[in-house]
């Protein structure tokens, strides 16, 4: 399991066409890539399993813990980013609620994305 982010912070000023956003890059895949929402409500929890192919969970709104193939929860918050290699075995939880995109392809680049720095 890796942890990276999304944050404004780490993303790049574009002003390309008279534009005026920050871009903070994700992914990048050319195989098949399927890609979904979760909404966790209060005390949600998606079960422990392994992934069928590479998975990446960008946590959108809320907060809450994730873990690998070991029992050590780590806390994520809203602009992080949680990748599980494939047959990785896995679980999210909240106490609160989270919503997150999830992003399923047998190809996922985490290159783009900037490792957190956890304190």
């Amino acid at each position: 399991m890796k942890i990276y982010q999304f944050k404004k912070e780490v993303g790049k000023k574009i002003t390309k066409f008279d534009s005026d956003f920050v871009m903070s890059r994700i992914t990048q895949t050319d195989k098949v890539a399927h890609i979904g929402c979760v909404h966790l409500d209060e005390d949600g929890l998606i079960g422990y399993h392994p992934a069928v192919v590479p998975q990446l969970l960008l946590v959108v709104h809320g907060e809450g813990w994730v873990r690998g193939e070991t029992d050590e929860y780590l806390k994520v918050h809203s602009g992080e980013a949680v990748f599980w290699d494939k047959d990785e075995w896995h679980e999210t939880k909240t106490d609160t609620g989270l919503t997150a995109i999830v992003i399923e392809s047998e190809e996922l680049t985490t290159s783009l994305l900037i490792p957190l720095e956890k304190v």
